[in-house]
């Protein structure tokens, strides 16, 4: 299962979705390379693929056509068996949504990857603890996410993304439902994770400031890689404020509820559901509309 190709590598990654009798093309032929103990941040418009990539590199989606090594691990070849291996012990990801289990709390969360790989009980709370503290959250390990802040919960969704020290971090937008200021200290922590221990770090971002603050950026457009560039010669980066990408995110989660909504009259979902959905994406609403309103407009 072994490469001896770059950190991580795809090579003319193609993927196609069923949506009924229509197909949609995801990926269209990417390719892109990484180095060890880079962070690299992904740009590009909602639908560009940037996620499907993320899931692809991360071995929750099989490509249609392509190659992918990551950390020495062929993707494209490795057995279901060995693609949870890979999610458990090579890869940590942190998700859109953070997936954190609402039951639980932030010590909990933070275990449960441990748990799944069997690690004994002591060092489980050794490295639990230690972690909790690097996040700056060891006085908050017995709250559940709905007791903690949107920042503290990515505090935690980082924690129990590295609990299995994973050599490659793989997160979609981390701060993409962040204030500005909420945002820059997660960043701070990627950082943090990404320097002072060493992860390679692949950050898929809407927001320019935030771009820049990695070593490299790859813009996608259209399933593909259409530039790769250094922070500072990213002249497209500069031409976006932060404005344009809060005014984009409510834009976004506009069409989600509308989407919602049009299931919910449609008999598709549970009102159950619809009800959590539908709260969560009113909460964001009213978050991205108080940074507009912050921003002077």
């Amino acid at each position: 299962m072994m490469s001896n190709k770059a950190y991580i590598q795809a090579d003319d990654l193609v993927k196609v979705f069923r949506l009924g009798s229509v197909e949609v093309q995801a990926l269209r032929g990417l390719s892109m390379q990484v180095e060890k103990g880079e962070m690299v941040a992904i740009v590009g418009a909602s639908g560009s693929g940037k996620t499907t990539l993320l899931n692809i590199l991360g071995g929750i989606t099989k490509a249609t056509a392509g190659n992918t090594v990551i950390a020495g691990y062929d993707v494209t070849n490795a057995s279901p068996v060995q693609l949870v291996a890979l999610r458990r012990e090579i890869v940590g990801h942190i998700f859109q949504e953070l997936n954190l289990i609402p039951t639980l709390t932030a010590y909990e969360n933070v275990e449960l990857p441990m748990l799944a790989a069997k690690v004994d009980g002591k060092s489980r709370k050794a490295r639990v603890e230690e972690l909790l503290g690097i996040v700056g959250l060891a006085g908050r390990m017995k709250h559940k996410p709905d007791e903690l802040s949107g920042g503290e919960r990515q505090r935690v969704a980082i924690a129990a993304a590295i609990a299995n020290d994973p050599k490659v971090l793989l997160c979609d937008e981390p701060t993409g439902d962040l204030d500005t200021e909420t945002g820059s200290v997660i960043v701070e922590y990627l950082h943090k994770v990404n320097k002072e221990f060493g992860k390679t770090v692949l950050m898929v971002t809407h927001d320019p400031s935030i771009a820049r603050q990695c070593d490299r950026i790859y813009r996608i457009r259209d399933g593909q890689i259409i530039s790769v560039q250094a922070p500072t010669t990213d002249d497209q980066m500069e031409a976006t404020s932060r404005v344009d990408v809060v005014r984009e995110r409510l834009v976004e989660i506009k069409a989600e509820i509308d989407r919602l909504d049009e299931q919910a009259k449609a008999g598709t979902l549970d009102l159950g559901t619809f009800a959590g959905r539908r709260t969560a994406l009113t909460d964001k609403q009213s978050l991205f509309e108080e940074e507009l309103h912050r921003l002077g407009l």
